[in-house]
C-alpha cells in the first residue's frame, strides 16, 4: 500500500487562509488520508490542517514594520525548512506572503521538493526583478487574475489561471434582507460595513479612522447602522476599546460574518486588500482606504508602477471605486465619499455591471483547477502519481 500524500502549505493572513481551506477541502475529496500541515489559520485548521506556528506571526505588512520582526520571521522560516526537508512532503504550496514563501520555496526546490505558489506576487505592479527569483523558486504559479497568467506566460513561468474561490462561493445577487435577518439587525434601516483590515497593524491605523468616519456619517444620516466583521477574536478585542469612544454609534461586531455583513451593507468602507474583491463580488459600492508607516508609504509609492491599488479598479474596464490613501484618508474625505456611495443610484448601477463582469471572469472552480495543477507538478517529480 502506498503511503498517504503529504501537502505542506504556508499561509500568512486571512485571505490566504481562505484559499488554503478551499484547496485542502478539494485535496481531501480526492485523498481523505492526506496530511496537510505547515502554517495556516482557523479556516484551514477546520479542514484538518496541522499548523506548526500561529498564522498571525507571519501577518505583517510594510517595509519598516517587517524589520522589527525580521529575526523572528527568519527563525520560523529556518524551522520550517528543516522540518520540510526532513519530512520530504510531496509538494510545498506557498499561499501569497511572497517575501516569506519565495525564499523558502527556493530552498525546498533545491532539495527536490516540488513547489507551487498560490497567488501571484504583484511583479506587474512593482519589483519586476523578482521574476528571476520566481523562476528559480517555483515549479508552477497559480494566478487568481487573468492578466497575471498572461504576464507569466510571456516571461516563461509555468502558470494556471484558476480564478478565485470566492467567485465560486458568493451568490450572483446576494440577499441583503436574509443577511440582515441572520445578523439580527433591522432590515428597514441603511447599513454601512466597516472593514479596517485583518492585521493588527491595519486595525491600529484604520480602526479609529473608520469609526470617526462612521460618527460623521451618522450625524448626517442618523438612521445609519454599522456592521464590523473581524478576522478573528484578537482583532475583535483590539477593536472593542475603540468602539467605547463612540457610544452613540449603532454597531454590530462579529467574528466570521464577513460575507453576511457585506451582503447586508448598502455601502462598504474598506481597507485595500483581498477583501475589496469580496466586496466587489457582493456587488456593493465601496470606498477603499489605507494607511501605513510614513516611511514605508514613501518608499512603496516610488516603486509601484500602477495608478490604482484596489483590486476592483485593477480588474474593471475602467477605474470605478474611490481610493483614499495615507494623507488623503481623513474622516471628512472618507465621509464625503461614503455619502456618495450611499446615495448615488446611477453609480451603483454602473458598479453592479462592472462587478458582475468581474464575477463572470473569476468564477472558474478555482480550487479544482488549483488541485489539478498541484497534482500535475507532483506527477512531474514522481511518475507513479
Amino acid at each position: 500500500m502506498s503511503k498517504p500524500l503529504s501537502f505542506a502549505l504556508v499561509a500568512g493572513e486571512a485571505s490566504g487562509d481562505l484559499l488554503g481551506a478551499a484547496l485542502i477541502r478539494e485535496i481531501k475529496q480526492h485523498h481523505p488520508d492526506a496530511r496537510c500541515y505547515g502554517i495556516g489559520g482557523p479556516m484551514m485548521m477546520a479542514e484538518g490542517f496541522e499548523s506548526l506556528f500561529p498564522m498571525e506571526r507571519l501577518s505583517v505588512m510594510g517595509l519598516v514594520e517587517v524589520l522589527g520582526r525580521l529575526k523572528e520571521l527568519l527563525g520560523i522560516r529556518k524551522q520550517l525548512r528543516e522540518t520540510f526537508v526532513a519530512d520530504k512532503p510531496d509538494v510545498f504550496i506557498g499561499i501569497d506572503a511572497p517575501d516569506f514563501n519565495l525564499p523558502l520555496e527556493r530552498m525546498l526546490k533545491s532539495a527536490q521538493i516540488p513547489t507551487v505558489h498560490y497567488v501571484s506576487p504583484q511583479v506587474w505592479a512593482w519589483r519586476e526583478g523578482r521574476l528571476k527569483k520566481i523562476r528559480r523558486s517555483v515549479d508552477h504559479m497559480l494566478a487568481l487574475l487573468p492578466f497575471e497568467a498572461k504576464y507569466y506566460q510571456g516571461h516563461g513561468v509555468p502558470v494556471t489561471f484558476v480564478g478565485h474561490p470566492l467567485a465560486d462561493q458568493i451568490a450572483w445577487n446576494p440577499d441583503a434582507v436574509s443577511a440582515r435577518n441572520a445578523l439580527d439587525i433591522p432590515v428597514n434601516k441603511p447599513v454601512v460595513a466597516l472593514l479596517p483590515g485583518s492585521r493588527k497593524a491595519e486595525v491600529a491605523r484604520l480602526g479609529a479612522l473608520f469609526l470617526e468616519t462612521a460618527s460623521l456619517l451618522r450625524k448626517q444620516q442618523p438612521e445609519l447602522q454599522f456592521v464590523v466583521p473581524c478576522a478573528n477574536e484578537k482583532r475583535k478585542q483590539q477593536l472593542l476599546p475603540m468602539l467605547e469612544q463612540y457610544p452613540d454609534l449603532d454597531v454590530t461586531v462579529a467574528v466570521g460574518e464577513t460575507s453576511n455583513m457585506m451582503a447586508a451593507a448598502d455601502a462598504i468602507l474598506i481597507a485595500s486588500g483581498t477583501a475589496t474583491l469580496e466586496a466587489a463580488l457582493h456587488k456593493r459600492p465601496m470606498v477603499i482606504s489605507y494607511k501605513m508607516a510614513p516611511l514605508s508609504f514613501a518608499i512603496l509609492s516610488r516603486l509601484v508602477k500602477v495608478e490604482h491599488v484596489g483590486l476592483p479598479n485593477l480588474l474593471a474596464s475602467k477605474p470605478c471605486v474611490p481610493e483614499l490613501l495615507q494623507d488623503d484618508a481623513t474622516p471628512e474625505a472618507l465621509c464625503e465619499a461614503m455619502i456618495k456611495a450611499l446615495s448615488d443610484n446611477s453609480w451603483r448601477s454602473q458598479l453592479i455591471e462592472e462587478f458582475t463582469g468581474i464575477h463572470q471572469t473569476l468564477e472558474r472552480d478555482a480550487s479544482a483547477l488549483a488541485y489539478g495543477a498541484v497534482m500535475s507538478v507532483i506527477g512531474k517529480y514522481d511518475a507513479t502519481v
